[in-house]
């Protein structure tokens, strides 16, 4: 049990906080009080719903009180306090290991990825049903590094890609997903439409040291109309990406028949290409969703295999003006008995969610999805909390994905610049993988999850200290930020472009004598801190911005220490703690765009 802050007594009387959960960071660093989320919750039962939780707004739907041990398969029988399989059983998922009390050495490996929790707390998470490791039995056999998927876990992050009719190759869908995987990709789902998906999944697969999910409706309908789809195509074609590895699947079956009339007067209808191919096939043939009548025999394949479900939300809102319709709650009402059905075959689930979603109603949606679905990991994308930012979508959802992932959900689906646009290219990847990384660290900060922040405090030590390679070294995505500096003051002085000398705030306090700011031994100067030449990544970086000319960006890739008039035991002349202040505001107004901060004369 992760022990929780003291309640904080101060002598002021004028307010009071209000409980604390975990403090993110391990040794609780700086004068903040910790986390406002919930006490932290690593229990067996159900009150483990409340793990790494934010207190409830008035109104909003309790956690379910049951968990997947209350969904055993019917021929396990409770003897003395323990479930006991019938003679002859044979665990193949994660979940019959759980259930077993034992623990894998792929439960190990991702204890040792969250090092907040235990192989046994891991272990009791997945048997609870509220943690999901997907590592198919094949993707094992490659350069799978097993991972979780769950609100006691960090909040992970996914990246879309595929190859579509008119755009990409299997090659750059690789070079795709290797990128991802650079820039903090937590599982990748391969949505290929075009090209010859067999070849491309296959590849992805081989490649990926990630989880790869697959929606397999695609390859269903390749060469054939929707209305051909029939039993025989679905099974063959789950057996068959199982048996290639894919470690999740999509499976739009809480899409029911009678949930279509509730679809009729949206704005747009039905965004879910899976949930639009299978509503068609519905009202052709006037019967149930085909994927809902065969659940069970998709969930003896998927047992199998040890392919986990993603259990597709393909009645999710495209606009904010549908979000949180009937039509997305009935159908989430259906993932919540899906869920209870595949977790009595000892398959593990996680459940997708929307979409577009106003900021307003982010939190009711999680935690309705918490109480139908028994806990199960929610899964969602963005959610949108704008319509009107196209090229901008990978903003209007982090915000959301933020907010979602503090209020419950556990993986959160990147959105690209190009999400409604087209098909993403590199750098897209790059800058979906990033703002959401930002939104998942944002929400495990938020939620207590423990040392969490210790990376944030250490940077900003850094910072404190003026050590400007320090600060790089640990930022995320140190390239850029060195090209930003550089692109302005292209020596690592103790004042930045943005202040100047005079009016860094940094540097003043760090001269207070009194004030801990700066002073970490850690990170003091000892000797003159002269930046690098640009690295060809950092030129491309500056070159993409288009602010600075061809020759600019050149003259920062080509330069030297010599040529900024330090050697190696010299101070650079623009470092105003080696200079007089004269000297360094003569070189603040060479360098630095300024400022006339006169006042203004009277007429």
């Amino acid at each position: 049990m992760i022990k929780p802050n003291p309640p904080s007594k101060r002598a002021d009387p004028s307010y009071t906080l209000p409980p604390l959960g975990h403090n993110p960071s391990s040794t609780n660093q700086g004068t903040t009080p910790g986390s406002f989320a919930n006490p932290s919750r690593i229990a067996a039962d159900s009150a483990g719903a409340l793990t790494f939780s934010s207190p409830d707004t008035p109104g909003m739907p309790a956690p379910s009180s049951k968990t997947a041990w209350d969904f055993m398969p019917p021929d396990w029988r409770l003897e003395d306090g323990r479930w006991t399989p019938p003679q002859g059983f044979e665990p193949s998922t994660q979940l019959d290991y759980a259930r077993l009390g034992m623990i894998t050495p792929q439960m190990q490996r991702v204890a040792q990825r969250e090092p907040h929790l235990t192989a046994e707390q891991v272990r009791d998470e997945v048997a609870a049903g509220r943690m999901v490791i997907p590592a198919s039995h094949a993707h094992l056999g490659y350069n799978l590094d097993p991972m979780c998927i769950g609100r006691a876990s960090k909040t992970k992050v996914n990246a879309n890609m595929g190859a579509s009719p008119v755009s990409s190759s299997t090659d750059e869908e690789v070079q795709k997903l290797k990128w991802a995987e650079r820039w903090g990709a937590d599982t990748v789902m391969d949505l290929s439409t075009g090209g010859d998906l067999d070849a491309c999944r296959e590849a992805i697969i081989r490649h990926s040291t990630v989880p790869i999910g697959t929606v397999p409706i695609y390859s269903m309908i390749i060469g054939r109309r929707i209305e051909d789809l029939d039993e025989r195509i679905i099974l063959d074609t789950l057996e068959h990406q199982a048996k290639q590895g894919v470690d999740y699947f999509t499976i739009h079956a809480g899409v029911k028949r009678e949930h279509l009339p509730f679809v009729k007067n949206r704005l747009i209808g039905i965004v879910s290409r899976g949930g639009s191919l299978l509503a068609k096939w519905m009202l052709t043939h006037n019967k149930q969703n085909p994927m809902y009548d065969l659940w069970d025999d998709i969930c003896l394949i998927m047992r199998q295999h040890d392919v986990t479900f993603s259990i597709g939300d393909g009645l999710r809102p495209g606009g904010l003006a549908d979000a949180t319709d009937e039509a997305q709650l009935a159908e989430l009402t259906t993932l919540g008995e899906l869920t209870e059905r595949a977790w009595r075959h000892g398959v593990q689930v996680m459940v997708e969610g929307p979409g577009h979603v106003p900021f307003d109603q982010i939190e009711y949606n999680m935690k309705l999805q918490r109480r139908l679905c028994h806990g199960a990991p929610f899964y969602v994308l963005g959610p949108l909390v704008t319509d009107i930012f196209p090229g901008y979508d990978h903003i209007t959802s982090c915000i959301g994905a933020t907010a979602a992932g503090y209020h419950g959900a556990a993986m959160l689906c990147y959105v690209t610049p190009k999400e409604h646009l087209g098909l993403p290219k590199r750098d897209d990847v790059k800058q979906g993988c990033i703002a959401y990384k930002i939104a998942a660290h944002a929400a495990d900060v938020a939620l207590g999850i423990p040392a969490t922040r210790d990376r944030d405090d250490e940077l900003t030590k850094a910072r404190a200290a003026l050590n400007w390679e320090k600060h790089f070294d640990l930022s995320f995505d140190p390239d850029t930020a060195r090209a930003y500096h550089d692109e302005d003051l292209d020596v690592d002085t103790d004042f930045c472009a943005m202040c100047g000398h005079d009016w860094c705030s940094v540097r003043i306090s760090k001269e207070i004598t009194e004030f801990l700011s700066g002073s970490d031994s850690q990170y003091a100067w000892d000797k003159p801190k002269v930046s690098a030449a640009l690295s060809p990544e950092q030129r491309e970086i500056l070159e993409k911005r288009g602010v600075l000319s061809p020759e600019q960006v050149h003259a920062l890739a080509s330069k030297t220490k010599t040529g900024m008039g330090a050697t190696h035991k010299e101070k650079a002349a623009c470092h105003s703690d080696y200079v007089d202040d004269d000297d360094a505001q003569r070189i603040q107004r060479e360098k630095l765009v300024q400022v006339n901060t006169e006042p203004v004369k009277q007429r």
